[in-house]
């Protein structure tokens, strides 16, 4: 099946990375890692503005959505420019308030995440939250059922230096002893699929342009046919799973959201070691921008379940409890 973006679409997408082209998202990562928020959330605040946080949200609650194509083609900007932040747990978080029977816990906290005027997180309570030192709203899934935790402990850094971990304090108000985790989980995997694929992509251009400039023997390296074959599986890989990932949108099955990620966030994972292969030693330094990639698709790949768990739902075809 081949999936084609409508006119609306396209022109979103180009917005969205003409914006954040111009917003110098690299510096804003380096930021973000150094616990700086200042320059991440005015640019949380521009990409709210667009109105990606709203196609997670319903239109009674301030949103646009749920509008999950629209999502996804969000999501693969923002992972194309690596932008930091809770990105996919706030919209986790708006399924699961939104899910909510009853409807006072939305109401209350829903349009200020549609607006990009609060940051969500979510986490099993007693795990690590993504920036739960940054989230102005943070879910606790405890063994009672949705909890708004009150605080968050000491921030632990990961392996992608943007991805900030802290533990979330025990208690706070119970909103619900049956959270609507389906849905949540479902939208979580596509949006993690989605900024895999855009984290892959950027990685292919950034790579293709350096062995373009690299040379050996007096000629560019991109000019030898094992470069080009790296180069072609990475490509093949990145467009086999897109199909998967909008399929994934329009079903929003476990299953099928499942196989989205297996398949983005794997390409964006092998993609990352033919960069690094290909970047040669000048790779594996911080101070160059694509070390802001490569950490985060490895990331990606264990983030909202790992490739083995996924692999097994989509065996399965059913569903598992997060």
């Amino acid at each position: 099946m081949r999936f084609l973006l409508n006119a609306e679409q396209r022109a979103f997408a180009g917005s969205l990375d003409a914006m954040l082209t111009a917003a110098d998202t690299p510096s804003v990562v380096r930021d973000w890692s150094r616990g700086e928020h200042g320059s991440g959330r005015a640019l949380w605040g521009r990409v709210a503005d667009a109105g990606v946080f709203g196609l997670a949200v319903p239109e009674e609650y301030g949103g646009l959505g749920p509008r999950p194509v629209e999502l996804v083609v969000a999501f693969v900007e923002l992972g194309r420019h690596a932008v930091p932040g809770p990105l996919v747990e706030t919209v986790a978080a708006a399924v699961l308030l939104a899910g909510l029977e009853d409807a006072g816990p939305a109401k209350r906290l829903l349009p200020a995440l549609a607006s990009g005027e609060a940051m969500a997180t979510v986490a099993y309570e007693g795990s690590y939250a993504l920036d739960g030192d940054v989230a102005d709203t943070r879910l606790a899934l405890a063994s009672d059922g949705l909890r708004l935790a009150p605080g968050h402990g000491p921030v632990r850094r990961s392996l992608d230096p943007a991805r900030r971990l802290t533990p979330l304090t025990a208690g706070g108000e119970l909103l619900t002893d049956a959270p609507p985790l389906g849905p949540a989980l479902v939208h979580a995997r596509l949006a993690t699929a989605a900024q895999a694929l855009g984290v892959g992509l950027a990685l292919l251009d950034r790579t293709v342009a350096y062995v373009g400039q690299r040379t050996q023997f007096g000629v560019p390296v991109g000019s030898f046919q094992a470069v080009k074959h790296r180069l072609a599986d990475a490509k093949i890989a990145l467009e086999f799973a897109r199909p998967l990932l909008f399929g994934a949108a329009l079903t929003l099955e476990p299953a099928d959201a499942a196989a989205a990620k297996v398949g983005a966030c794997e390409a964006a994972y092998a993609t990352a070691r033919t960069a690094l292969q290909l970047h040669g030693a000048i790779g594996y330094t911080a101070e160059c921008d694509l070390s802001l990639w490569l950490t985060k698709a490895r990331a990606l790949r264990t983030a909202w379940g790992g490739p083995r768990e996924c692999r097994e739902l989509v065996v399965s075809g059913g569903g598992r409890r997060w």
